[in-house]
């Protein structure tokens, strides 16, 4: 499949929701016991945290236990083909993020298709990254690190969490979009060790990673990857202040299996939009540099596929090839 028809056929699995009338006893008896939600990365990483702040508050709203599963594993891939594979029936649901836009065309052998094999059924976030520095680069701003890089092409390396993550192609984006080279070295575990002792001198990372560093001076936050400046860092410029059109981020929402009943769908995108409106819940993601985004299922769908479409054109541009 084309890659810019996915865009209208996801975004088409969502809006069926709009038109079909809604079987309203099922959607209300719905749910009668714990809904599991799969998350493809190990406890305490982002896109787990974020996923225990949405589940209590859905829990709490359902009146039924939302319970985290961790299944780490194969850049989230684990995760999500057990959740293709389970039974449609709502209790169990993916803690879908900004990978498995990016592995829809880093892997090429999959057991399933993102698009076909799932529905979108609520946003919960965008996470931006940061672009954070070793303080021994001479750049206090992003004109200074490019100025830098290009008269030391291939000096500096670029950290990241692994070949495919999203540090790792929201920094070649920047590359191209900046025309500088930088040496990418993954990590299977953490880079931080070496980023604060110097051996690595840049990182595009999730915002709780490296803020309290940043903070105690140890690193360097050049500028983040949002539109818009982030509460948490309000003096820290965006990288399209400097690199215009610049954006990247990871995101965060839930998906369910193909042929999940479209009134629980339905029902479940209404009580995470409801969550989205508490204050508690939103100070909370607000502490993570995460931003909230309310959407139906069809403009979620949306969402995803346009972010396949978009990481798609960085993979092949820089030959990006899976592990």
């Amino acid at each position: 499949m084309k890659l810019h028809r996915r865009s209208l056929l996801y975004g088409a699995a969502g809006a069926i929701a709009l038109l079909v009338r809604p079987r309203i006893a099922r959607a209300q008896a719905y749910p009668t016991r714990s809904v599991h939600l799969i998350v493809g990365f190990p406890a305490g990483f982002t896109p787990d945290i974020i996923a225990r702040l949405t589940a209590q508050s859905l829990s709490e709203r359902l009146g039924q236990q939302v319970i985290v599963d961790n299944r780490p594993g194969a850049a989230s891939n684990i995760a999500t083909e057990l959740v293709v594979r389970a039974l449609p029936d709502g209790y169990t649901l993916l803690g879908a993020t900004g990978a498995n836009a990016i592995n829809a065309t880093l892997f090429e052998n999959l057991n399933f298709n993102f698009i076909r094999d799932t529905m979108p059924v609520a946003s919960v976030v965008r996470a931006p990254l940061v672009m954070t520095v070793n303080p021994s680069v001479p750049a206090n701003t992003v004109a200074e690190f490019i100025a830098y890089a290009k008269s030391n092409p291939g000096k500096l390396n670029m950290a990241s969490g692994g070949v495919g993550s999203t540090p790792h192609v929201a920094g070649e984006l920047f590359k191209m979009a900046a025309g500088v080279n930088l040496v990418h070295v993954p990590y299977r575990i953490n880079n931080l060790p070496d980023l604060l002792g110097g051996q690595v001198q840049v990182t595009f990372a999730p915002v709780p990673t490296v803020i309290g560093y940043i903070r105690a001076g140890r690193l360097r936050a050049l500028a983040v990857t949002s539109t818009t400046r982030l509460q948490v860092l309000p003096n820290t410029p965006t990288l399209a202040e400097f690199v215009p059109g610049y954006e990247a981020s990871t995101w965060f929402g839930l998906a369910a299996p193909r042929k999940t009943p479209l009134e629980i769908v339905d029902k479940l995108n209404n009580e995470v939009n409801a969550c989205l409106s508490d204050p508690k819940l939103l100070a909370q993601l607000a502490d993570l540099g995460s931003i909230p985004i309310s959407m139906s299922p069809a403009d979620f769908g949306k969402l995803i596929a346009d972010e396949i479409d978009k990481w798609a054109k960085v993979i092949k541009t820089a030959n990006i090839k899976p592990e």
